[in-house]
């Protein structure tokens, strides 16, 4: 490989680690992710559950499901920057939650199923 190639190859992986470091996701992300994640495990349950049963869930979630995520999840989060990507780890329902945030994106690796048939089991 010429200098010049290998000075064009350094640039583009400096760009793509710059751009990841911009994206890599907050606190803030994390906690939108997590009440996203809340309405999938209710959608689930409604499915299975009579209409005055939902309308009642999807109403208390849709009017206190932030307060509760930034009571109870925020608390009982750590999240490590690394740089080009965050790893955050959350003790939730007596269960401990591992997702990493890249690129804007978040990868759970632990625990968010279960956390997530813990929800519909309490929702009704």
């Amino acid at each position: 490989m010429t200098s010049l190639t290998r000075l064009a190859v350094l640039v583009v992986v400096l760009a793509g680690a710059v751009g990841l470091a911009w994206s890599n996701p907050t606190m803030d992300d994390y906690m939108q992710f997590v009440g996203d994640e809340l309405n999938r495990a209710l959608d689930r349950k409604d499915q299975q559950t009579p209409s005055r049963e939902r309308q009642f869930i999807q109403g208390f979630v849709r009017s206190q499901g932030k307060n509760l995520i930034e009571g109870m999840v925020r608390p009982a989060t750590v999240r490590s920057n690394w740089g080009l990507v965050s790893r955050y780890e959350t003790q939730v329902l007596d269960t401990k939650v591992v997702v990493l945030g890249i690129g804007s994106r978040f990868i759970p690796i632990s625990g968010v199923e279960e956390v997530r048939a813990k929800i519909q089991q309490l929702a009704f």
